[in-house]
């Protein structure tokens, strides 16, 4: 099934940690059919933020995979924990070695404990859907019924820099 993914980070060798990161996606989750641009974006600060951070680099590929959803996401969380990622209690929008983010998986909708897909924010984040129309620039948002143009269109938060 072809998953999208999301990059993110702003901690360490941002560039070598997403390119150790795909190379774990292509031997854990499946065959990389695309990688888009990095791009550089502002942060996503918490509210409760009481410093600013580093710049982030983000980015989507695209994968072919036969692995579940569940198995995919089980994955990705072992990519990030064998790059060094902590996740730390309470802590939402903080600074990390690498995110990756299940954006979509085919046309599957899927709202259990642990695991949405579609990903309830991308349709609201530039440094999420500038990369993904890149890359797949028809994709149609699978509970939205609506385009990534259209989606680019409705947002009033920009963060991408280049």
């Amino acid at each position: 099934m072809k998953t999208y993914l999301s990059l993110g980070s702003n901690l360490g060798d941002r560039y070598a940690n997403f390119q150790t990161a795909i190379d774990a996606i292509h031997l854990y989750v499946g065959e990389i059919l695309a990688v888009s641009t990095f791009y550089k974006t502002e942060p996503l600060n918490s509210p409760d933020a009481t410093e600013s951070q580093p710049e982030f680099l983000n980015a989507v590929l695209c994968c072919e995979t036969t692995l579940t959803p569940e198995e995919v996401l089980q994955k990705i969380l072992l990519v990030e924990q064998e790059l060094g990622r902590v996740r730390k209690e309470g802590v939402h929008w903080g600074p990390r070695l690498i995110d990756i983010d299940i954006l979509a998986m085919g046309d599957l909708i899927i709202e259990q404990p642990g695991l949405t897909i579609p990903h309830p924010e991308m349709h609201n984040r530039d440094f999420v859907l500038v990369p993904l129309s890149e890359i797949a620039p028809d994709f149609i948002h699978p509970k939205m019924k609506i385009n990534i143009s259209q989606m680019l269109e409705n947002l009033n938060t920009r963060f991408v820099k280049n």
